[in-house]
């Protein structure tokens, strides 16, 4: 199954006709979930036709306004459109009060139930069946946090011929094989999974930072991700400024991603001073080749890796 990636904002802190505020979502049917929740999502995800009723969760990195402001407009919408699945949000302290009195202050209600996690210390945070999201503190201004995506471990790939040599016929239990079940063969020996699949394949890794400078634990959270989504706010002649606001420049970033030793870069949260934003992807890639500029509604697959 693939992995889509959506980038329904990429600007940092001041929207632009180009660039909306924050917001990333990793599509994985039948489940998709956002990371940050800037202003204006509601149009993008129409535009990138991300849907309002497919189950979800909400990531927020931080409690900065460019971050966190287009989150009570989305519950909203989602219950004028009569929303009906749960919906799950994540985020530091402070994250459950600002909801409560904005609902309570604008008065509306919801058509389904939000369930309010604030995080209070690094690790997993989400733990699914197939999927898991990380936490690690990020170097911000105030109390932040990067996220990784973390698909589990999958199985191996499934060998018809022996399944058949071992007298498995194709149908229900090589299903059950390859969903991780022992079976008995018609001879009545009990075939395992291992006996016809190959060892189990490594999940895909998408790292998420939201707004933070460098700092030494990245690479060892981000180690060997498939994509790093990082803030890459400014260029390198605008280090000091980067360093004061707690920000990473774009060279920064590619560091960053170096260390981890990861596949791919996306240079997020752009400063609106920048028209176009090749001077940031010209310094990433001297450091890191792999790197990629976010544009609104730039839409990333990660194929499954064998």
């Amino acid at each position: 199954m693939s992995l889509q990636v959506v980038f329904l904002g990429t600007s940092g802190s001041v929207p632009t006709l180009k660039r909306s505020l924050p917001c990333v979502v990793v599509q994985c049917p039948p489940e998709q979930w956002m990371f940050d929740c800037g202003e204006n999502v509601q149009h993008q995800m129409i535009a990138a036709k991300v849907s309002f009723h497919r189950r979800m969760k909400i990531f927020i990195s931080h409690l900065h306004g460019d971050h966190v402001l287009g989150l009570p407009g989305l519950l909203q919408t989602m219950a004028l459109m009569d929303r009906k699945e749960p919906l799950q949000v994540y985020g530091p302290s402070g994250l459950k009060n600002f909801l409560i009195c904005t609902k309570e202050t604008l008065n509306f209600g919801l058509t389904y139930p939000v369930e309010i996690n604030e995080i209070l210390s690094e690790g997993i945070i989400c733990d699914q069946e197939k999927y898991q999201v990380r936490v690690i503190k990020s170097n911000h201004t105030v109390e932040g946090y990067c996220f990784a995506f973390i698909e589990k471990l999958r199985p191996g790939r499934f060998y018809p011929n022996k399944a058949r040599t071992q007298g498995i016929a194709e149908g229900e239990l090589w299903s059950k094989l390859q969903s991780g079940q022992e079976v008995t063969a018609p001879n009545g020996t009990i075939v395992k999974p291992s006996d016809v699949m190959g060892p189990m394949r490594q999940g895909r890794k998408i790292i998420y930072t939201g707004d933070t400078k460098p700092f030494a634990g990245f690479g060892e959270f981000a180690n060997k991700a498939d994509l790093v989504i990082h803030d890459a706010t400014f260029d390198d002649a605008l280090k000091e400024k980067a360093d004061t606001d707690g920000h990473s420049t774009a060279s920064q970033a590619a560091e960053q991603a170096k260390t981890a030793q990861a596949k791919c870069l996306v240079l997020s949260h752009i400063s609106a001073r920048y028209s176009d934003g090749s001077l940031l992807l010209e310094q990433a890639k001297k450091v890191f080749p792999n790197s990629i500029l976010a544009e609104d509604y730039l839409s990333l697959e990660l194929p499954l890796s064998e």
